[in-house]
Formats: structure tokens, C-alpha cells, sequence
């Protein structure tokens, strides 16, 4: 028989070790996301377990939320592309299901939504379709053989960035990534993360963290900030000057991360979430990706429609419009405060 129990921090090992060992497991899943969530937004998590006596079989890691147009949320897990219940069997996961559902009647929260990345997380709750993720396997350090294996299109664009006496950089300072970062996010016309997020993240993952720059005489213009996790890179977070886009930069940054994730032993790159029927949809789409739709998955509690926060949706196409006018330094004051109410 199943048991749900709250998980405790000296069970750290545990929880990790099932989150690495389980097929669907991601660095979302960890610890690690886990102090990242609380110790830079303040987000309240509920994680919990299933055993059979001492064994673990299942664990979700949930995040309390709360923000004035959102209400109240139980999250899994903020900020993530990927998230939901990871269980061995039916009986772990509806446990696991069952005790989330009671949670966030008991604290009468808008929505439960879970992230889940593959269709055997699903519990049954309502879908929520708006995502898809692509990913490619890594099977070559031979930049013309792994030029061969892309659409002509890419292929196009990535021979263009060759041209360019591009300096690629593996590196552990953040200076220029936030740089770029905030400055592409206010392009967007969404709010920047302050600079500790990323600080924190790098310093619970560590070497599971991979930062690469590409510099053209000496002036970074593209950055993007990869976990890496039990075989597979996963580009996370990325930015590119405009400025440069002729020099097709960002094909470069991709083809070159495939190249050192390949050289570094990994499996797979993992080019993450993006919005369907959006351009950066089509980018990830002509790299000889397998592209899934995420199967994520809201309960409503106290709310009565399936909610969308996400910066396309017409609701907020004005508040877009301005924040992409507002000068970068205050964007880069205001937004650390306004991006933790849209998890």
C-alpha cells in the first residue's frame, strides 16, 4: 500500500536520487529548483513523496504562488518547462494526484496546474495546450557531418555564421548573459528576472550548468545559459544582440553547443518549450528536431476557465506594447518584481 507523505530536507538524496533515476526526470524535479524557487521569488513548496515502507515510489514537487492577477497557484514548478508527478506505478501517481487536489482545496488556491513534459505523467485533469518542446539526438563532433543532418534552410544560415570569426566561450561569469538577457525580454515585452536568479541557479546546480558566450572582436552578442542533466543539455535560457542577427549568431550559439555537448558525451540537446506557431517554433522546428506537444494539465479550483498569463495572449498585448517602450534600466528595476506574479 501507498503512502503520501511531506518530504523532509535530510531526505535531499533520496529525492534526487529518484528524480536522476526515474525516465522522465528533469532539473526541475530537484532540489536544487527547489531552493532556487524559494530563495529568490519566496515561493512556498509542498513536495511530496509516495512509499511502500520506506521505498521511495513518487514524488511532486508543488510551489504556492500568489499575485494579484493570478490569485493564488499550485505550481509545477514555476519558471520550469517541465515539471508534474514522477511516479514507478498508477497507484504512486493517483496518490500523489489525490493529495495535490486536497492541498489546493484546502488553500482555496485558482488553479493546480502541472507541467508535465510526457503523456504517461498525465492524472486526468484538464489539458492546457499551448506548448511544444524539440529535442535532437547528439551523435556527431563533425561539424560537416552534423551540417548534413539539418534542413537546407539551417544548414543555409549556419554555413553564413561560419564566415564570421566568431569567439565561442565556455564561461562562469553572468555579467554579459544578464546583460543580453534583459535587454532581449524587454524586446519581448516581457519583464526581466533579477540578476540573483540566475546567480542562485549556478550556484545550486554548479557544474551542472553550462554558460557559452560568442564574442566578435571582443563585444559579446550572444549568450544562453544550458542545464545539463543525465545525458541531455538543455538550453534554457538564450539571447542574441539584434545588432548582429545579420550574422546569423544565434545559428551559431546552437550549432556550436551541439558540437560541445556531443564532444562532452551527451545524448541529447534539448532545445526546450517554446509557444506553438511562434517564430521561435519555427527556428527550433527546422533543426531536425523531434518536436512533442507538452501535455500539461490545470485542475480548477476556485477558478471556472482554464487560465493564460503568457505574453500572447491578446489580453495583454497593450501592457506588451509599453513595457517594450520603457528605457532598459528601468525595465531591468521594475521587472524582478513584476515577473515573480507570472510564474
Amino acid at each position: 500500500m501507498v503512502k503520501i507523505r511531506n518530504f523532509i530536507d535530510a531526505d535531499r538524496g533520496s529525492w534526487d536520487a529518484f528524480a536522476e533515476s526515474h525516465p522522465r526526470g528533469s532539473p526541475f524535479h530537484t532540489i536544487a529548483w527547489k531552493n532556487c524557487m524559494e530563495r529568490t521569488f519566496g515561493y512556498r513548496p509542498f513536495f511530496f513523496g509516495a512509499y511502500r515502507g520506506d521505498r521511495l515510489t513518487g514524488i511532486l514537487p508543488m510551489f504556492l504562488t500568489e499575485g494579484f492577477i493570478t490569485g493564488k497557484t499550485l505550481i509545477s514548478s514555476p519558471f520550469a518547462v517541465y515539471g508534474g508527478i514522477l511516479a514507478e506505478d498508477e497507484e504512486s501517481r493517483n496518490g500523489l494526484r489525490d493529495r495535490a487536489a486536497e492541498l489546493g482545496k484546502s488553500l482555496r488556491v485558482q488553479y493546480i496546474e502541472l507541467r508535465n513534459a510526457w503523456p504517461e505523467q498525465c492524472v486526468g485533469w484538464s489539458p492546457l495546450r499551448r506548448y511544444a518542446t524539440f529535442t535532437q539526438p547528439l551523435s556527431t563532433t563533425d561539424p560537416e557531418v552534423l551540417l548534413q543532418e539539418v534542413p537546407k534552410k539551417t544548414r543555409n544560415m549556419v554555413r553564413k555564421s561560419l564566415k564570421t570569426p566568431f569567439e565561442i566561450r565556455r564561461v562562469r561569469d553572468l555579467k554579459n548573459f544578464e546583460r543580453l538577457h534583459s535587454f532581449t525580454l524587454r524586446r519581448l515585452g516581457t519583464p526581466s528576472f533579477p540578476p540573483r536568479h540566475f546567480t542562485e541557479i549556478l550556484r545550486q546546480f554548479g557544474t551542472g550548468i553550462d554558460i557559452c558566450e560568442v564574442a566578435i572582436e571582443g563585444r559579446v552578442v550572444g549568450s544562453s545559459l544550458s542545464f545539463l542533466f543525465r545525458g541531455e543539455m538543455h538550453i534554457y535560457y538564450a539571447a542574441t544582440d539584434p545588432a548582429y542577427n545579420h550574422l546569423a549568431t544565434n545559428y551559431r550559439m546552437y550549432f556550436e553547443n551541439m558540437l560541445w555537448a556531443a564532444s562532452a558525451g551527451y545524448s541529447v540537446y534539448d532545445f526546450g518549450r517554446t509557444k506553438l506557431g511562434t517564430g521561435t517554433f519555427e527556428f527550433k522546428r527546422h533543426w531536425n528536431t523531434t518536436q512533442r506537444e507538452l501535455p500539461y494539465e490545470v485542475l480548477l479550483v476556485e477558478r471556472k476557465d482554464l487560465p493564460n498569463f503568457s505574453p500572447i495572449n491578446p489580453k495583454f498585448e497593450l501592457a506588451t506594447r509599453l513595457w517594450r517602450r520603457i528605457p532598459l534600466p528601468l525595465t531591468r528595476i521594475a521587472g524582478p518584481w513584476l515577473v515573480r506574479l507570472f510564474p
